[in-house]
């Protein structure tokens, strides 16, 4: 799935009942594709799907046999194997250049990013087939160049079984959720560990795409609809992007694809066990692709079909999204430029000025207190005693539900900050700068030391995941904010807020972002303590201490009031010490970033 947590939990077991399409959908039947253009889900009647190599081989056949596709490779996997990318444009406009020269709107399609949830890649696939070769699609290229991933997760796509996805209806074989380093794609997009990420963010930054399409399945519960989508509509988002979404996909996309014979709704979270608790929207941190691409003022539409319904019904809501949506695209394709550009200049203007007022929001939740309601589309389900689990199960059967649920849809902010002038990143960290520079982050590297006036962050209490995340293991601190002078060394990068990727710095180098440096791991070793001091030399400096300070034996008292610390002579000693100069000297907990408010001159 993309995003939608499984129900298996030890209070419920899922049991279900596997429902059909919902209608004969739109699209062009098998008599009227020549056999040797039929993918291989249409030619076995979706019951299976092609591997890497038949899929590259179909991908080169449309690239000889049509002056309107380009094949290309735009990096390599962790097992090397080359990331395939398929450009459809009208007048050889198979560059960036070219594209924005002649006007036309940018569209990046990604499918397979979990290589098992692969509805998009044959989906993607029949519709260049429709444009170039059956010419019942051209019209969609007058105003659009279209860039499609049929494979993001190429090593994962080869990780290929029929056991692979436990829920999944279909196909017969598929790939796996995570590449061949066991890293999920879906949760890479910030740091960046995996090839294929770093790639990814190549060709973003090469193309600059107008609007990004990701291409998923659901996991968990069933209902009639065999199409969910979502995109990002709350703070995390520019108000414009949000706007122009509104207005061209749900008012008049979904419409055109439902007269097609499906039925779409936003994304199904549930907010308790089962329908009746309602649905509550899911907001996507930028290491998901639909959250990352707002931070780069891009809407990212997520596509996430229902699990539980044939291929056949999930290819074609696919195909038919994707038809209507690159339609709509390319029909309003000066209104999605001007909500892009207003967006990018509003972000650039505002990086030219420090307002400590001027919040921008790195975390965003759902207020749960409010809700609007909702006709829901269910299916009936009873709810019995399971003497598996020892709890309740679902049992959903094939009959309809239509009911009127709560939809929590509300985001408040949980985590602001005012963005700085500057941030400068140590010399030091360089995995952090060559990590800014993926992101196409700009910076200049400071040729000779600089002295200045910063505002940083005091970090304590340090907790770290009790497991590996993403082969990483994560650190949340608390923050004090302290302004100091600092001299930062030639090499180090000065980070301005005035650009357009602004947003990805300020989540990066912010720690307290969901998705930070810090957050990753990239900064771990600002708690480790390197010196220490014998048990007799610091119960002399106890003294010392209390003798000069009377009032930290207060303090003292009150710490001792705990009983672990009573009984521990360490912990004890240890209070003095950490209060000590000798600590303090090692700078355990600064945070090594600078924020700096003012204007500089740098030479």
């Amino acid at each position: 799935m993309g995003i939608l947590k499984f129900f298996v939990v030890s209070a419920i077991l899922f049991v279900t009942v596997i429902t059909g399409p919902l209608a004969t959908l739109a699209q062009s039947d098998h008599g009227t594709i020549p056999p040797e253009w039929q993918t291989k889900a249409e030619s076995t009647e979706y019951k299976q799907t092609w591997r890497y190599d038949e899929t590259v081989a179909f991908s080169k056949k449309l690239d000889l046999a049509s002056p309107l596709i380009k094949y290309e490779t735009y990096g390599k996997s962790g097992d090397g194997r080359e990331m395939p990318l398929l450009i459809a444009a009208t007048g050889q406009t198979f560059t960036p250049a070219l594209a924005k020269r002649a006007g036309k709107a940018i569209v990046l399609i990604q499918a397979g990013v979990h290589a098992g949830e692969i509805d998009g890649k044959d989906a993607g696939l029949a519709l260049l087939r429709d444009i170039a070769i059956t010419k019942t699609r051209l019209d969609l290229l007058k105003d659009v160049v279209i860039l499609f991933q049929p494979i993001y997760s190429v090593d994962g796509h080869e990780r290929w079984s029929a056991y692979n996805r436990i829920n999944q209806n279909g196909p017969e074989e598929m790939g796996f959720r995570a590449n061949s380093l066991n890293l999920n794609l879906n949760r890479d997009y910030m740091k960046a560990d995996a090839l294929e990420t770093r790639a990814w963010l190549g060709l973003w930054n090469k193309w600059k795409p107008d609007i990004f399409i990701d291409c998923h399945v659901t996991n968990g519960a069933d209902f009639q609809y065999n199409v969910t989508y979502e995109y990002a509509h709350h703070q995390e988002v520019h108000p414009a992007i949000k706007l122009w979404m509104d207005e061209h996909f749900d008012g008049k996309v979904v419409p055109n694809v439902e007269k097609d014979g499906n039925l779409l709704t936003h994304y199904v979270e549930f907010a308790g066990r089962e329908v009746t608790g309602g649905v509550a929207t899911f907001i996507a941190t930028p290491k998901f692709a639909t959250g990352y691409t707002p931070i780069r003022n891009r809407a990212g539409l997520l596509i996430e079909t229902n699990v539980y319904k044939t291929y056949k019904s999930r290819v074609r809501g696919t195909y038919d999204v994707l038809r209507h949506f690159v339609e709509e695209i390319g029909k309003s394709k000066s209104s999605l430029a001007v909500a892009n550009v207003t967006a990018d200049t509003q972000l650039v203007e505002r990086g030219k000025t420090y307002d400590p007022s001027r919040q921008f929001p790195l975390a965003l939740s759902i207020d749960r207190s409010k809700s609007t309601p909702l006709a829901f589309k269910g299916v009936k389900y009873t709810m019995e005693a399971s003497t598996i689990s020892g709890g309740q199960r679902i049992i959903y059967g094939t009959e309809p539900l239509n009911i009127t649920i709560p939809r929590y849809d509300e985001a408040r902010i949980a985590t602001a900050v005012a963005p700085p002038l500057y941030y400068i990143v140590p010399v030091q960290y360089r995995e952090a700068i060559a990590l800014l520079k993926l992101h196409g982050v700009q910076f200049s590297l400071l040729k000779t030391p600089l002295t200045t006036e910063i505002e940083s962050y005091q970090l304590s209490e340090p907790r770290w995941g009790t497991t590996s995340f993403e082969n990483r293991v994560t650190l949340t601190a608390k923050q004090t904010r302290v302004k100091e002078n600092r001299t930062f060394l030639a090499g180090s990068a000065l980070v301005p807020m005035d650009q357009e990727a602004a947003n990805v710095a300020i989540h990066l180098l912010e720690p307290n972002g969901p998705d930070s440096l810090l957050f990753w791991g990239y900064f771990n070793s600002v708690f480790e303590q390197k010196e220490g001091g014998s048990g007799y030399v610091l119960e002399k400096l106890a003294r010392e201490m209390l003798e000069k300070d009377p009032s930290l034996q207060q303090e003292f008292d009150r710490y001792i009031l705990e009983p672990n610390n009573a009984r521990s002579p360490q912990a004890r000693l240890r209070f003095f010490y950490e209060r000590s100069p000798y600590y303090k000297a090692q700078g355990i907990g600064v945070y090594p970033i600078g924020r700096v408010l003012k204007p500089l001159e740098v030479k």
